[in-house]
């Protein structure tokens, strides 16, 4: 379990950087904090011979999206400043108070299901480059 989280939390560097307007989204720094923690859990799981390497990066994804939340809710008032996200449409009348909470707790679920989809993607690729790989080596 602690190979898991160590796994997860290669990828929490952007999540913090991201918030605290270090790097920005579109440029080569930020692609790299993207994309090599996934490759990196890829990798592992197929240098390591990982018996089920769908299962287990799914799982790595799956504490990558509670730190992502965690991240995100605890550099939620750096990340946001004096401009906090609001509801709009009828929900906008409700207290701002009420809205903070309904928005964070929407973004901590939707931060779950990102590190989910991302762990389940990346168990996907390794699964099948495992296949491949017994397959060249058969």
């Amino acid at each position: 379990m602690i190979a898991l989280i160590g796994l997860a939390l290669l990828a929490v560097p952007r999540v913090v950087l991201h918030d605290l307007d270090v790097i920005q989204e579109g440029t080569f720094v930020n692609a790299l904090f993207v994309f090599v923690p996934p490759i990196v859990w890829i990798a592992v799981v197929l240098v390591r011979r990982v018996p089920s390497p769908f299962m287990t990066l799914l799982v790595v994804g799956a504490l990558y999206g509670v730190f992502l939340a965690l991240g995100h809710q605890l550099l939620w008032d750096v990340a946001w400043g004096d401009d906090p996200p609001a509801l709009g449409g009828t929900l906008s009348g409700l207290a701002p108070g009420t809205q903070a909470v309904i928005i964070r707790v929407f973004s901590a679920v939707g931060s779950v299901v990102t590190g989910v989809v991302v762990g389940a993607a990346c168990g996907l690729v390794a699964w099948a480059a495992g296949r491949v790989l017994r397959r060249t080596h058969a």
